[in-house]
């Protein structure tokens, strides 16, 4: 039962990182890092890493566009029986109609030169993650979402 041991052991944390080209990789780097006691397999470190990426890089290209300047992003963290917890936060502009995309699958029955430049993240987001909210508090967007990983053994 170390395993079950190890996936518990992870107090919750925080990390705030500034906008900008290296935000994402800054993150991510740092909350895999905090992961690590997890163990999680190489599956979910994929699930992470994929919606993570897709919202920082979200954040980074709409919340703070140029020529607005750069701000904070910052992530909360914990973990529960259910699976990984996250809170990300920016002080960027808001979301259109202050809703998350709906992320819709594209169309990609075409050749790949034809293929949109966008589109794709936030069907990727929704698909994998879990009790997906967006609020806008003040001048905060926050987006709170579970992802199934790091699960107990049945």
């Amino acid at each position: 039962m170390r395993l079950s041991a190890a996936r518990s052991a992870l107090c919750p944390f925080e990390i705030t990182v500034h906008s900008g080209p290296q935000a994402a990789r800054e993150a991510l780097t740092l909350l895999l890092d905090a992961l690590s006691c997890l163990s999680l397999g190489a599956e979910e470190v994929c699930v992470v890493r994929l919606v993570v990426a897709e919202m920082l890089n979200n954040i980074v290209e709409h919340a703070y566009p140029d020529p607005h300047p750069p701000g904070p992003i910052h992530i909360a963290c914990h973990h529960a029986p259910d699976g990984l917890h996250l809170a990300v936060s920016d002080e960027g502009l808001p979301m259109p109609d202050l809703q998350v995309p709906l992320g819709l699958p594209q169309e990609i029955d075409r050749p790949v030169c034809d293929l949109p430049e966008g589109g794709f993240g936030w069907f990727l987001i929704r698909d994998l993650a879990k009790d997906l909210t967006y609020r806008r508090l003040a001048r905060e967007n926050r987006i709170d979402l579970r992802l199934p990983v790091g699960l107990p053994p049945r």
